[in-house]
């Protein structure tokens, strides 16, 4: 008698509740790996181009070897598809402007990446995504090529400008 009340009980509810809380408990995690995965490399992307202002700032360098120096940063973003589209050729776009003779220097780092599974039909109705079907991801830094107390102290940047200073100041 005692398996026939086992058989009567509520043994299968918890198979139940399973059945329906994993799918959603997988969506939830999806929903949760896609930002991370973009903000990822959104940090990978701003820290290069800061490197690559300070590249240009230092004038180590053309525009050239600034883009070549932000090119090996942007390494540390895998070369998987839903981090950084690479298999139907490379998306990394980068623009180096400014240097050691301009006031500014601005460095702009663009990709594209694919969305996950499931998430690509959300991120399409949205309109979060290009023809190609990828989340497009852009970074741009600019910053001063040299401090401003330096830009406006003793009447200019230039050295023969300050040397012109430094004499009628006797």
């Amino acid at each position: 008698m005692g398996w026939v009340r086992r058989i009567r009980g509520d043994a299968g509810q918890t198979t139940v509740e399973a059945a329906f809380a994993l799918p959603v408990l997988f969506l939830l995690v999806l929903l949760l790996v896609q930002p991370g995965i973009i903000l990822y490399d959104r940090m990978v992307m701003q820290a290069a181009a800061a490197e690559g202002c300070r590249l240009l700032a230092t004038g180590d360098g053309g525009e050239e070897a600034c883009v070549a120096f932000v090119e090996r940063r942007l390494g540390a973003v895998p070369q998987q598809d839903n981090f950084h589209v690479h298999s139907t050729g490379c998306t990394w776009e980068v623009r180096c402007e400014g240097g050691a003779a301009a006031d500014r220097s601005q460095v702009t780092v663009r990709t594209e990446v694919r969305p996950l599974p499931l998430l690509d039909v959300g991120a399409t109705l949205l309109g979060l995504v290009n023809e190609r079907g990828n989340i497009e991801v852009e970074v741009q830094v600019s910053a001063p090529t040299r401090a401003m107390w330096a830009q406006e102290s003793l009447g200019g940047v230039r050295p023969g400008e300050k040397v012109g200073e430094w004499c009628e100041g006797d």
